[in-house]
């Protein structure tokens, strides 16, 4: 039996055009991992969630396309069945927490159960980490999803689509800056995400949104990036507070708060023109 010949490289054999090639390929990978993590669409990345995380300011544009998505079925339920409202509503938050996976909808409910426990917050967090789902989560959740669907049924057809869409990048913002002024937990993949922004790509990323908000919705849609912004922080000290650190559920949980703030502030200022 002959011996497979194998092409062994070392790292003096690489030449720099072969370097750049990994480097962007990896990068390619950690982008398109870090949309099949906040979706289910099945794009069979296999990449570490450190590469993903590198591209954490980068989340608020997959939130865009999570919006296009999003809006896409807002305006076909309103504008092509003109079905009624409240049962587009329904439709459309039932599609935007499916779409991503329920992820974020499972912080949110995690770190109900969490704020409810009395104790240390070993004992929140352990509380948190817990499969079982209790009083506090499911409280917590009823909150949220009930402001954001009415705040989703209170959107006009003819804005259905441009709302949704900054919505969802809003969302994404809420999480970088919950992400930025946080305290990593020491294991979790949430610890990935939190130690990889600093407040230069949170402007960054402030700014690249804000420019779409503003060639969106004018005003309104900047508004609605900063409104989610500022709740992201809040939650950030909410988590020192009742957690000391923050973790992927917590994060999950500023995705979902910080979308029903960036509508209802949106909606309060279009609805007024």
């Amino acid at each position: 039996m002959k011996d497979k010949k194998v092409l062994r490289t070392t790292k003096e054999d690489k030449s720099p055009a072969i370097d750049n090639t990994f480097e962007r390929v990896s990068k390619l990978n950690g982008i398109f991992g870090l949309i099949s993590f906040s979706t289910i669409l099945p794009l069979n990345i296999h990449t570490s969630i450190e590469d993903m995380a590198a591209f954490t300011w980068f989340w608020p544009i997959i939130g865009g396309l999570i919006g296009i998505s999003v809006g896409a079925v807002g305006f076909f339920v309103l504008n092509i069945l003109n079905l009624p409202s409240l049962l587009s509503a329904a439709l459309i938050y039932s599609f935007a927490i499916w779409f991503t996976g329920f992820h974020h909808l499972d912080g949110l409910i995690d770190m109900g159960d969490g704020l409810m426990v009395h104790g240390d917050y070993h004992k929140k967090i352990e509380v948190m980490r817990d499969m079982a789902i209790g009083t506090g989560g499911i409280s917590l959740f009823f909150i949220v999803a009930t402001i954001t669907f009415a705040a989703i049924n209170s959107i006009p057809a003819s804005l259905i689509f441009l709302v949704l869409l900054m919505s969802e990048i809003s969302a994404k913002m809420s999480l970088l800056s919950c992400a930025t002024f946080s305290t990593p937990f020491s294991n979790g993949t949430g610890k990935f995400f939190v130690e990889s922004m600093n407040l230069k790509l949170l402007i960054l990323a402030l700014v690249l949104t804000s420019i779409i908000g503003f060639l969106t919705l004018k005003v309104a849609g900047v508004l609605g990036i900063v409104g989610a912004l500022i709740g992201g922080y809040i939650i950030s000290l909410v988590a020192s507070k009742q957690f000391k650190y923050t973790t992927g559920d917590i994060l999950g949980a500023s995705n979902e708060i910080g979308r029903a703030i960036s509508i209802i502030i949106m909606i309060s200022i279009l609805l007024r023109h």
